[in-house]
């Protein structure tokens, strides 16, 4: 069993930078892949990122590669997002997930409860 809280949203303008944190409970989360998806209002959760338990690997959705960065320390069981140039249609709640390398949701086991991100322009 894997507890996760992700902190760190906020409101900021475009252009901003944020990092996101996903902090677990539970002694087998270095064991797990760890995603990043967000859900804007009145769309569907969609993919952000990923990276592999041990860091090695990582895969992201082409609107946000090279503005967005996926990180992890298991010492401190935590998984981070470091989102640079933010953009407006940036604007949702994300949700870190653990489970399976993929940018499908339903090979995430475990779910946050989300945090949100607006970015004004």
């Amino acid at each position: 069993q894997v507890q996760l809280v992700e902190s760190g949203g906020g409101l900021v303008q475009a252009g901003d930078s944020l990092r996101l944190s996903c902090a677990a409970a539970g002694r087998t989360f270095s064991s797990y892949s760890v995603g990043w998806f967000r859900q804007a209002p009145g769309k569907e959760r969609e993919f952000v990122a990923t990276i592999s338990w041990s860091g090695g690997t990582t895969y992201y959705e082409d609107s946000v590669k090279g503005r967005f960065t996926i990180s992890r320390d298991n010492a401190k069981n935590t998984v981070y997002l470091q989102m640079n140039g933010l953009k407006p249609e940036d604007t949702a709640v994300y949700y870190c997930a653990a489970g399976y390398l993929s940018n499908d949701l339903r090979h995430y086991d475990y779910w946050g409860q989300g945090t949100q991100v607006t970015v004004s322009s």
